[in-house]
């Protein structure tokens, strides 16, 4: 296979602690990208085919938010991206960045997902490219992400909720081959109750129902509270979570170690862990990097097949 692009994060926090321990005893091929000097202070660098050095300032301090973090991030993914887009490598393993550090840095975007999605010339989300988690027990994708509660139930809408179930069977058939069992939770208590507690689910009604005449195998809304369980016990493969918190919480409840961030829609393959830079022990030695080897071997086993 073409070696995985790693890429090391905010250099302030926790990544190429987390990345180097997971690689240590790995014989996959992988290009890292980031500031050598700096990633050696937090972990000692296991042989690896290629570091790509990523130039910056060496002032940076563990657990800090600084410009300079955030422009070496930014440079480490640019890096990272172009390799894969000339065909050197294959699937993107991402570690954690810093939101303030890349705003500081100047970047627009509140993280991976927006950034990746803008490179690839990818515009409207839940349309063009979505937030999708994978576990072995509990799959999900966004409706939305970053925008405040309220925004999120106020926007809910029929037709991008069918896109989104275009995009995530088309997209897992990439991943796993097959068409996903899709199913939608509502937003309020008990799917809305036929209306007494809220009409957002007849919006999803029409969005399911949409999506449904198109040929893929979905349906919904349903009760939120017993949706997840049934898509652990096997009845479904992808729940269509309506905001951040409802699809993440039973995620990172149940699988914390091993579920894999992925970005839907992109020309390549992109995973990465499901937390962030975690500032309060970065340097210190003592991250836990299961969660990256997780996304690295996760990645790794889907990446040929995706390309394809």
């Amino acid at each position: 296979m073409k070696p995985l692009a790693i890429t090391l994060g905010d250099p302030a926090g926790i990544g190429a602690e987390v990345v180097f321990k997971a690689l240590e005893n790995s014989a996959l091929p992988v290009w890292v990208f980031g500031h050598r000097a700096l990633a050696e202070k937090a972990w000692p660098v296991p042989p690896v085919e290629r570091f790509i050095e990523i130039s910056g300032s060496g002032a940076v301090r563990f657990g800090e938010i600084s410009a300079d973090a955030g422009r070496i991030a930014l440079a480490s993914i640019d890096a990272a991206v172009d390799a894969i887009g000339r065909g050197d490598c294959s699937a993107l393993v991402t570690a954690p960045i810093h939101k303030q550090a890349i705003a500081a840095a100047g970047s627009p975007f509140p993280g991976h997902t927006e950034l990746l999605a803008s490179r690839a010339g990818l515009r409207r989300y839940a349309h063009d490219y979505a937030m999708y988690f994978d576990s072995p027990s509990l799959r999900t994708v966004l409706l939305s992400v970053h925008v405040p509660l309220r925004t999120a139930i106020e926007s809910i809408d029929a037709d991008a909720i069918a896109a989104l179930a275009r995009l995530t069977t088309r997209e897992y058939a990439r991943i796993y081959g097959s068409k996903p069992r899709l199913a939608v939770a509502g937003i309020n208590p008990h799917a809305g109750e036929g209306g007494r507690f809220g009409d957002e689910e007849a919006i999803i009604a029409r969005g399911v129902e949409s999506a449904r005449s198109d040929g893929l195998d979905i349906s919904g809304p349903h009760p939120a509270d017993t949706l997840f369980l049934a898509a652990r016990q096997g009845t479904y493969d992808v729940v269509m979570a309506m905001y951040h918190d409802q699809g993440l919480i039973p995620v990172k409840t149940l699988e914390f170690a091993r579920s894999v961030n992925v970005t839907l829609g992109l020309p390549y393959l992109r995973a990465s862990v499901d937390h962030g830079t975690a500032f309060d022990v970065a340097g210190k030695g003592v991250a836990d990097a299961a969660p990256m080897r997780y996304a690295i071997e996760w990645a790794a086993r889907h990446a040929e097949d995706f390309a394809r």
